[in-house]
This record gives C-alpha cells, sequence and structure tokens, in this order.
C-alpha cells in the first residue's frame, strides 16, 4: 500500500525578519506518522512546528499539506509560551479547544460542556475546571494543554517540547494519548529533547541542525555520527549568512 504524504517541504527555508533559523528543507511526513523533530538547542524545531502549524510563513520555498488548512492542525506550544498570569480558569482555558468549530464568540452549550470535563478526566485534571490556570504546577499545566488538544479533535497534531521539566507520571500518562492519536490514524509531529524517550516511542526521527542532518528509521537517525554532526553544524553556522547558505543533509 503506498504512504499518503500529509507534509511536503520543498526548499523550504524559515527564519524571522529575513534571520534563517531552517534552510533549505527537503521531506516528506507520512499521513498517520509518528514522527520525532530532534537536535541541539538553536536547530529550528520550534520554527519548524510553527511553520507546519501555519503560524509562521515560509521565507522561501513551499509546505504542501495535502489538503489540511491550519484549522486541521491542533499545536501545542512550548509551555514557556503560555501567560500562565492571565486570569483565565483551567476550564474555560480547555475550552479554547472549541474555536475551531465555534468560533472565538460562539456558545458553549451543555454537550461541548460535557466534552471538555471528559477531557480534563482524561488528563487527570477532574476537580480542577475553576483553579485559575497560573496556580497551576509545570505537570498540571501541560496536563492541561493535553486536554485542549483532545478537544481540537485535529487530524494532525504539533507538539513542542511537551514533556520538557515534568514528572515521569505525567510523561507516561500524557506520551499515551500521543501513542493513542497515532494509533487512530492521526499525524503527529513532536520535538523532543529526551534521546531515550525518541528511541523507544517513535519509528521515524528528523535530526535538524537548521538543516536536516539526517531523516528516517529513528535507528539509523540517532547514532553516535549523526548526533555529532548536528552539534558541529549548529556550532558553524553563521547567524549573518544569507538564507541560501547551508550545510548539506547526511542520508539516514
Amino acid at each position: 500500500m503506498t504512504a499518503v504524504p500529509q507534509l511536503r517541504f520543498q526548499d523550504l527555508t524559515l527564519g524571522y525578519e529575513r534571520h534563517p533559523a531552517v534552510h533549505h528543507l527537503e521531506g516528506v511526513v507520512e499521513a498517520g506518522a509518528l514522527l520525532a523533530v530532534i537536535g541541539p538547542n538553536g536547530a529550528g524545531k520550534s520554527t519548524l512546528l510553527r511553520a507546519i502549524a501555519g503560524i509562521l510563513p515560509p521565507l522561501a520555498g513551499t509546505i504542501a499539506r495535502n489538503g489540511l488548512d491550519p484549522h486541521d492542525i491542533a499545536y501545542l506550544p512550548q509551555i514557556a509560551e503560555i501567560d500562565r498570569s492571565f486570569p483565565i480558569a483551567v476550564f474555560d482555558f480547555v475550552a479554547t479547544g472549541l474555536w475551531r468549530t465555534r468560533g472565538a464568540f460562539g456558545a458553549i452549550g451543555k454537550r461541548d460542556r460535557a466534552a471538555v470535563a471528559a477531557a480534563l478526566a482524561t488528563v487527570g485534571l477532574n476537580g480542577f475546571e475553576r483553579r485559575g490556570i497560573g496556580t497551576l504546577s509545570g505537570g498540571q499545566t501541560q496536563r492541561m494543554l493535553f486536554a485542549r488538544v483532545l478537544l481540537q479533535d485535529a487530524r494532525m497534531i504539533v507538539l513542542d517540547e511537551p514533556f520538557n521539566a515534568i514528572d515521569s507520571k505525567t510523561v507516561a500518562d500524557l506520551f499515551a494519548l500521543v501513542a493513542q492519536w497515532h494509533r487512530e490514524g492521526r499525524t503527529v509531529v513532536v520535538a523532543l529533547h529526551d534521546l531515550d524517550l525518541v528511541k523507544s516511542g517513535f519509528p521515524q526521527t528528523l535530526l535538524l541542525a537548521r538543516a536536516a542532518v539526517a531523516w528516517g528509521a529513528t535507528a539509523q537517525v540517532l547514532t553516535a555520527d549523526n548526533l555529532a554532526a548536528a552539534r558541529s553544524m549548529c556550532e558553524a553556522f553563521d547567524d549573518r549568512a544569507a538564507a541560501c547558505i547551508a550545510p548539506p543533509a547526511r542520508a539516514a
């Protein structure tokens, strides 16, 4: 059976105000894939995920989404991007996951409230509905973000460092949801630092260092040579270089 591309990157260059962060990316993410995106700090992982989600337009090249628009993609940002001082309750924050179907000012009905409650129960936040988001621990905040993704019921799910700096129980609980989404045939792309989790849970990996170092089966990507190359490539990049300058990628 021929795999169907969900995403296709063609000569994709990304950055901010013409400052390149990802150079000349080429490749395909198949529909239903479970893909880890790894690389050193500053490798462009978050930039790539923001582009996939439709938040950041390319500087050059294209992202073809095979019929998806940004409303079909659930994006979970890094926890540091959440303004936890904003005066909103956990229930209301999670309910924003309904905006795709209800609109920002749409009424929340009885069925919607039941869906929010079910999402909170799934992630283990029963009893937290009226708590302010600023009172939550890091792990609880991440559970709340996953509940919002659950409500979006999206065909593609993009998660930026969802397991960073949280306890092992929360990691296990939330990774179980990632595995469930994969079993349901959704396309899941996750930026990660934990190589042990990548090895045990992700069949495909993109090793990024502003350019692709290797992309393919995880065991073939996570070699000592590839990881060393990624570190040296990030160190060698000239932030003042033109967007067209990028080291060559290695085949996985």
